[in-house]
This record gives C-alpha cells, structure tokens and sequence, in this order.
C-alpha cells in the first residue's frame, strides 16, 4: 500500500504532462465544486488520436496524481479508447483505495477527459452523475 501511496505523492509532486499546449484541439476545465479542486485538460489530436496533452491545474494530491497518471496513458490512443475509458480505470491507475469522500477528486480527470470529447464532437457536457454512475 505504501508504495502506491509513495507513487500518487510522486505525480503530485512531479505531475506528467503538465503544461500548455501551444495547439490544442481541444480544451476542457472542470471543476469539482465540493473541494475546489480543477484541472484544464488540452487534447491535441490527429487522425483520431492523441498526439498531444497538457493540463494545468490546482487541488489535493488525488486530482493532481490522477490527471498526471491519466497524462501518461493517453498518448497514442484513439478516440474510442478514451471514450471506453472507465472510473475503475482511473482507480487502477491511483492504486489506493478512494472512498465516497474523495470520488469527485479522483474521478475529475476522467470528467474532464470525457467533456472534452462531447465538446470535440458538439454534444452536452456530462454532468456528475453521469459521471460517477449515479441515476
């Protein structure tokens, strides 16, 4: 358990991908409006797929660790595997157990992620319980 905690610490401290794009297709900021935290996540794509990312963002070390987890993975991957990407993928990623408490945190790279992409293609973004799987 350490070890994982040892590696969220890691990408809070030393977050991947953490810039701006000097082109972006396409940009998206959340906010989770519970605690405050926000990520602005900027997508470069061609041919369907990722060719560049960068966020900036502010918040506590699960946001921060998830988006810079989430950064490292998304390079090359098309825009039907960022769409197939799931919230027990972002948990898999941190590798520490997140309760209800801490959800929104550890989900707010993955909502930004997905209302990026219902921005690219001109549709409503998703709100939170749609997000986290709630009716």
């Amino acid at each position: 358990m350490d070890l994982y905690a040892d590696n969220v610490l890691d990408h809070y401290r030393n977050p991947r991908g953490k810039k701006r794009l000097a082109q972006a297709t396409v940009a998206r900021e959340e906010v989770n409006a519970s605690c405050g935290d926000s990520l602005t996540l900027e997508l470069l794509l061609e041919g369907g797929k990722v060719k560049g990312i960068g966020w900036e963002g502010t918040g506590c070390a699960i946001s921060q660790a998830a988006m810079s987890l989430l950064s490292e993975e998304l390079i090359g991957k098309s825009e039907a595997e960022l769409e197939a990407l799931t919230k027990e993928d972002i948990f898999a990623l941190l590798g520490v157990p997140i309760g209800p408490r801490r959800l929104k945190c550890a989900l707010l790279s993955l909502h930004a992620l997905k209302n990026a992409l219902h921005t690219l293609h001109g549709e409503e973004p998703q709100g939170w319980r749609e997000m986290v799987g709630e009716t």
